[in-house]
């Protein structure tokens, strides 16, 4: 009379875990708890130990799930890192954002490359591919790290630093992604690559992507203010609005060639200006916000429940580039990347450190994998999955600690 369908033990076990995560280590932290390692560790238990449960999802036999769903997690997610900032001029105030891209993010691509080439036996491509894959910090995970909600003000260089480099590194880390595949595809490097590389993949698409973000947030900005004004979008509190307008602009400007990623973060920076002050921009990024969660902990108890089939491709030279890019590479870049940038010492050590790893990487090797035959794939799901995972742990459970001591949000023990 009674069946147990493996869907439905999926979707209990799943909604239990979620519940959990969240709720158990507030008996632990006074502060706001990471989820993230605890979604990642009560996925893999749940798929090894509840009987009755389906197969993982394979990323190496099924990329194209992974794909789809980090994507709208990271568009989500940087729609809402753009709705977050409330300022946007001020002297100086970029500047440690813009060494970290222009100096910091192409440094680290290619000493992953070549640590890639050396620790691993990787191509060139390979090489260049992971470093673009790994390069970017997460919009989504990093929440422990970056400025508040709209309106909160209270903006302090370290949690700006790392919110706009998390903004933006995700969109201009797709030319390396792009070069990469490229290279894989055509199987050397020529002349001609590289300056149709340097027009379409960098100079066209990275503009398309941002005027095409910035067109979409000021149209959605009229139409939620002031089209028409009388009996305005806004008024209605809906923040779906959040989620339509974030899908349109990354898909309009995927459409005309451009980086989406972008035009999902400058949307958000746009859309933030039109009645700044305007309370319906925090039910936006809480709508937003709400999505994001939902997808990041779908993806993150996947990425637990698929570790067991990743495992016998990770060996020591593959997990030795999670650690080195963690512990060694992001931490050394960062700091040099940030020489000058008017950060004290312990600020600019702890915006070096806090590069956090996390979705943005499952879907530039989910989209690398659905554009190109990758050598040795299951290596590199492996590699990126075992960053993620420390990167989830080392940062998620101590990042709270060291940015609030860094902001003076919380007091240092004499």
């Amino acid at each position: 009379m009674y069946e147990f369908d493996s869907y439905h033990i999926l979707l209990a076990g799943a909604g239990a875990i979620i519940i959990a995560s969240y709720w158990l280590p507030r008996f632990f932290s006074g502060r706001e708890p990471a989820a993230a390692p605890v979604l990642i560790l009560t996925g893999l238990l749940l798929f090894l130990f509840v009987p009755g449960m389906p197969a993982a999802i394979d990323p190496l036999q099924n990329p194209r799930v992974w794909e789809v769903t980090a994507e709208l997690a990271v568009i989500i997610g940087l729609f809402g890192v753009g709705l977050r900032i409330d300022k946007l001029f001020g002297h100086g105030l970029w500047t440690p954002t813009l060494r970290l891209l222009i100096l910091g993010m192409p440094l680290t691509i290619i000493s992953l490359a070549l640590f890639g080439w050396w620790a691993a036996g990787m191509t060139l491509a390979g090489g260049l591919l992971l470093g673009a894959i790994l390069a970017p910090t997460d919009p989504v995970l990093a929440g422990d790290v970056q400025v508040g909600p709209p309106l909160e003000g209270g903006e302090h260089p370290v949690r700006y630093a790392l919110t706009t480099e998390a903004g933006l590194n995700d969109g201009l880390a797709f030319p390396f992604v792009h070069l990469g595949v490229a290279i894989a595809t055509a199987g050397a490097v020529t002349g001609g690559l590289l300056a149709e590389w340097a027009l379409i993949d960098v100079a066209y698409r990275i503009a398309v992507g941002a005027l095409g973000g910035a067109a979409a947030g000021w149209l959605l900005g009229r139409i939620l203010f002031f089209w028409p004004r009388s009996n305005a979008l806004s008024q209605t509190q809906s923040g779906v609005i959040a989620f339509a307008g974030v899908i349109f602009a990354y898909g309009m400007t995927e459409l005309i060639e451009g980086y989406g990623f972008i035009a999902a973060f400058v949307a958000g920076l746009v859309l933030r200006r039109v009645e700044s002050e305007d309370h319906f921009h925090e039910r936006l990024h809480s709508f937003s916000e709400a999505l994001e969660h939902t997808l990041t902990a779908i993806i993150l108890v996947a990425l637990g429940a698929a570790i067991p089939l990743l495992w016998p491709y990770l060996d020591w030279s593959h997990a030795l580039i999670g650690l080195a890019l963690i512990f060694v590479i992001r931490p050394i870049f960062g700091w040099l990347s940030l020489a000058g940038a008017g950060l004290k010492t312990r600020e600019r050590w702890t915006v070096a450190l806090y590069g956090i790893r996390g979705i943005g990487s499952i879907y530039y090797l989910a989209y690398a994998g659905h554009h190109v035959e990758l050598v040795d794939e299951g290596a590199l799901w492996a590699t990126v999955a075992f960053t993620i995972v420390v990167s989830a742990f080392v940062h998620g459970l101590s990042a709270g600690v060291a940015v609030g001591r860094a902001t003076g949000e919380e007091e240092v023990p004499a």
